[in-house]
């Protein structure tokens, strides 16, 4: 049986723009709702690193998480 699909809202803002909000969204499979909270933040961490280093940011990953953008 595969795992159940969860969807992590994180809220964002700007520190220079007071007011522009928004929100990221991560999806995918995990065990639990604390699972994919875990893994939600494993992808962003993995994607503002890969900013910072002006890599390529992944996404489409075969359990679903991934981050765009």
């Amino acid at each position: 049986m595969p795992l159940p699909y969860f969807e992590v809202d994180v809220p964002i803002h700007r520190t220079g723009q007071p007011g522009l909000s928004g929100a990221h969204i991560f999806t995918g499979r995990a065990g639990s709702r604390s699972a994919a909270v875990r893994i939600a933040h494993e992808v962003y961490d993995a994607a503002r690193a890969a900013a910072a280093a002006g890599l390529e940011i992944r996404h489409g990953q075969p359990d679903g998480w991934g981050a765009c953008g």
